[in-house]
């Protein structure tokens, strides 16, 4: 939650096809997210269950690396600290007559990962964020949901991160 920028590829925030920490982190949290709401189980002990047991999500029956620990934990408990907050953000960026509670749990948990690091992690730029979790969809959907997710994420992006999606001006 620092106010710099970083690029790095050591999990695909910028924009790099690499599959590393922070990726595998994000993918940990989407599941850490759905788990909590089916469920019902607390954050907390949820992190502590991934963060013990888990290494790195499952995609495709397939383990993913190691996920950074510290980034994982944030996305969770933030989500779930400003869930309110978040799912504001998120039902305000729906269509006219869609409501937060319409979308399937899955899309509501990467839709809640995603608008968590848009609103507090500014380490990461917002484009790399919405791309990232635009993968995510793709690694949970073959249809038309990851377009969704890009295009709820990009409308949230750029009311809380207006300056970021400014073109610059010739000279």
């Amino acid at each position: 939650m620092s106010g710099g920028r970083e690029a790095s590829s050591e999990g695909g925030d910028d924009g790099s096809a690499g599959f590393g920490p922070r990726r595998a982190a994000r993918l940990a949290a989407v599941q850490a997210l759905y788990q909590i709401e089916l469920a019902g189980d607390e954050p907390e002990s949820t992190i502590l269950e991934f963060l013990r047991h888990r290494h790195g999500p499952m995609i495709e029956d397939q383990e993913t690396p190691e996920m950074d620990g510290n980034f994982f934990s944030d996305l969770v408990r933030g989500a779930c600290l400003r869930g309110v907050e978040v799912d504001e953000r998120i039902s305000g960026a729906l269509s006219a007559g869609w409501r937060l509670e319409r979308l399937e749990t899955v899309m509501r948990a990467i839709l809640r990962a995603g608008v968590y690091e848009l609103m507090l992690r500014d380490d990461v730029p917002a484009r790399a964020t919405i791309n990232e979790y635009v993968e995510a969809a793709h690694a949970y959907f073959a249809g038309e949901e990851p377009k969704f997710a890009n295009a709820v994420l990009d409308r949230i992006a750029r009311g809380l991160r207006a300056e970021e999606f400014v073109s610059a001006k010739p000279s």
